[in-house]
C-alpha cells in the first residue's frame, strides 16, 4: 500500500508554505541572513514541535517565519516543497501563503509573491507541476489590515487564484471579513477559508452564507451538524482535511479518531492534505500512509480521496481532465 500510494497521482489542495519551512532550512537562512532564532540547532527545533493547541504551533510558526528575508529565500522554501511534491507524485499544489506575516517585518509584498511564483515556475518547467497561488488573510488581525493585503495584491492579481482565510480560529468568526472578502470576489478572487478546526460548526455556515467560499478547509466540526452536512453536500462542497496536523494540534487524540470514514459515509467529498508539513510530521503521502494503516482503507478509497483532490482544485477543466486520466490510467476501481 505504501509504493500504490507513493505512485498514486494526486494534488495538494491545503498547503501553507511558510508551514514547509524544515528546521535545517531554517537554520540556513538564519544564518544567511544574520537572523537571531531561539533555538541551538535544528534538532532543537524539531523537539519544539510539541502542540497541545492551534496557538501553540502559530507562536513557533511566526517565529520561525523571520527568517524569510528576501526574494531568493522564499524561491528556495517554495522549490524545496516541489521538489517533495515531484517526490511523492504530487501532479498538483495549491499554494497557500500568509503576505501579513512578512510585510508587517517590512518584506514587501512584491519580494514575497516573486519568490513563490518563480519557484512554481521553476516546478512546471522542469517537474511538470501545476500549482495556484491562495493568499490567505490572517484572521486575528483586523479587518481593515487584511484590506491593505488585498490592495498589496492587485498588481500581482495575475498571479493569484483565490484568498483563503487562517491563523488562529477561536474567536475570529468568518463574520468578521465579510466586507474584504467581499471586495476580493468582486476582483476576481476565489474565497476559499479555514472553518470548523477550533472553531463551532456555525463559523462552516458563516464562511458559506457570508463568504461565499467554494471549499471548506479543515471542516472537522461539521459532524456537529446533520443539516449542514446535507447542505455542504447539496452544495457539493468538498472539505479539505489534514489528518496528521490534526493530530499533532490535538484536534483529536489519536489517529483512529479521525473521522474519514464517517465524512465518507455521510456522503461528504473529503480531499486529504498536509497543511504544514515540516511542523506536522509528514508530506502528503505520509498522511495518507498513516490514515491507510489506523482506518484499514483500500485501494477504491485512496483512489476515490486522489480523484477528489483533482475534481475539487480550482484547476481549468482541461488539466483536471488530463489529470483525472492519468489518475485513471494508474488505477481503475474494482
Amino acid at each position: 500500500m505504501i509504493d500504490f500510494i507513493n505512485k498514486l497521482p494526486k494534488a495538494e489542495l491545503h498547503l501553507h508554505i511558510e508551514g514547509t519551512l524544515e528546521p535545517e532550512l531554517m537554520f540556513k537562512l538564519a544564518e544567511r541572513n544574520n537572523i537571531k532564532i531561539p533555538f541551538e540547532s535544528s534538532e532543537a527545533v524539531r523537539k519544539a514541535y510539541e502542540f497541545n493547541c492551534l496557538q501553540d504551533f502559530l507562536d513557533i510558526y511566526y517565529q520561525g517565519a523571520q527568517v524569510l528575508i528576501h526574494e531568493k529565500d522564499f524561491f528556495e522554501l517554495t522549490y524545496a516543497y516541489l521538489l517533495k511534491c515531484k517526490s511523492q507524485n504530487i501532479r498538483h499544489a495549491e499554494i497557500m501563503f500568509d503576505p501579513q506575516t512578512h510585510t508587517e517585518r517590512g518584506v514587501t509584498f512584491e519580494t514575497v509573491i516573486s519568490g513563490i511564483q518563480r519557484a512554481c515556475d521553476k516546478a512546471a518547467q522542469e517537474l511538470d507541476i501545476s500549482t495556484l497561488l491562495i493568499m490567505s488573510f490572517l484572521r486575528h488581525l483586523s479587518e481593515s489590515e487584511a484590506f491593505n493585503t488585498l490592495e498589496d495584491s492587485l498588481p500581482f492579481k495575475h498571479l493569484i487564484a483565490a484568498v483563503g482565510l487562517d491563523s488562529s480560529e477561536q474567536g475570529n468568526p468568518p463574520s468578521k471579513f465579510v466586507n474584504v472578502f467581499k471586495a476580493a470576489r468582486e476582483q476576481g478572487y476565489i474565497p476559499l477559508a479555514h472553518a470548523g478546526e477550533e472553531g463551532p460548526s456555525e463559523y462552516i455556515s458563516q464562511a458559506i452564507d457570508l463568504l461565499k467560499i467554494v471549499r471548506i478547509d479543515h471542516g472537522n466540526r461539521i459532524l456537529d451538524d446533520s443539516s449542514l452536512i446535507e447542505r455542504v453536500k447539496n452544495l457539493d462542497l468538498a472539505l479539505t482535511l489534514c489528518p496528521l496536523s490534526n493530530l499533532e494540534l490535538r484536534v483529536i487524540d489519536k489517529i483512529e479518531d479521525f473521522p474519514l470514514k464517517e465524512m465518507l459515509d455521510n456522503g461528504l467529498k473529503i480531499t486529504i492534505n498536509s497543511d504544514d508539513p515540516a511542523y506536522f510530521g509528514g508530506q502528503l503521502n505520509e498522511n495518507f500512509a498513516v490514515l491507510t494503516k489506523a482506518l484499514d482503507l483500500d485501494k477504491n478509497t485512496l483512489f476515490q480521496l486522489a480523484k477528489n483532490s483533482i475534481v475539487y482544485s480550482l484547476l481549468d477543466s482541461e488539466r483536471k481532465t488530463a489529470l483525472v486520466n492519468e489518475l485513471e490510467t494508474f488505477y481503475s476501481p474494482l
